[in-house]
């Protein structure tokens, strides 16, 4: 078996790590949701201030590449 094959518990440990931020950041600061519509969007909204407005300092700025046209 390869030591770092998709499915290991490092993969877990980063999905576990980004589930807690999200539950920290969005799910318990605002408390009762009023229906599926808003918390579905108040995901989406995370998700992508996560993936492009975040500082990414720490790491050097750096974020995947992405990918070239065809």
């Amino acid at each position: 078996m390869f030591r770092f094959a998709v499915g290991d518990s490092y993969d877990n440990a980063l999905a576990e790590t980004v589930i807690g931020l999200f539950k920290t950041e969005v799910i318990g600061r605002r408390g009762l949701w009023r229906s599926l519509k808003t918390t579905a969007f108040a995901a989406l909204e995370w998700v992508d201030w996560f993936d492009n407005r975040r500082l990414l300092q720490p790491i050097g700025n750096s974020r995947l590449p992405k990918p070239k046209p065809i």
